[in-house]
């Protein structure tokens, strides 16, 4: 599958703007990451695109559905592995460091994306990992995002959280246009 045949996928299934920024966040992160580790920066990115694509239209049955969907359309065994992995309630075990990096980015995207939002030049740009990690602690903020998925996440990657946060907040402030964060 084509990054672009992706793209087209994930616009199908998925209307909400919100999912459509997730989704190209934590694209962006994959991305990231996947240069840094010199990775496939396409495949990457296309697990990051599609990892949450069923869930608007499947909820409940969010990634299994996904699952079946992108093995019938030819996506590689590993890159659905990913996929399944990055809900820890399916029971499928990380064990590429695709499927590591994608469960490590996903809710710290969702964060940072919040967080950015509430900065008055809604940007990341010279974020400060004291100020983040005490919106970590508030509760009340971004309450969806799963605290204990971002702190696992990291440790599974084998990445210094603070080192992490910082990375995946410069990736995403380096693709602001794409994730809706203009400058």
């Amino acid at each position: 599958m084509t990054y672009e045949e992706a793209k087209k996928l994930l616009e199908t299934y998925t209307k909400s703007e919100s999912l459509l920024k997730h989704a190209a966040c934590v694209e962006a992160a994959m991305r990231c990451y996947a240069k840094k580790f010199k990775e496939d920066e396409e495949k990457w990115a296309i697990v990051g695109l599609l990892h949450d694509f069923d869930y608007e239209k499947y909820p409940d049955e969010h990634p299994y559905r996904g699952a079946e969907i992108l093995k019938e359309k030819g996506l590689d065994e590993d890159m659905i592995e990913a996929i399944l992995g990055h809900a820890n309630y399916t029971g499928v075990e990380r064990k590429t460091l695709m499927a590591k990096t994608l469960f490590a980015v996903d809710e710290l995207s969702g964060f940072l994306y919040a967080y950015a939002l509430v900065r008055p030049t809604r940007n990341l740009k010279d974020v400060k990992l004291k100020s983040v990690k005490k919106k970590l602690k508030d509760k009340a903020f971004a309450r969806g995002v799963n605290r204990e998925d971002i702190e696992l996440g990291a440790k599974e990657l084998g990445v210094d959280l603070g080192e992490h946060i910082l990375f995946v907040a410069e990736c995403l402030q380096n693709n602001a246009k794409a994730i809706g964060l203009e400058e």
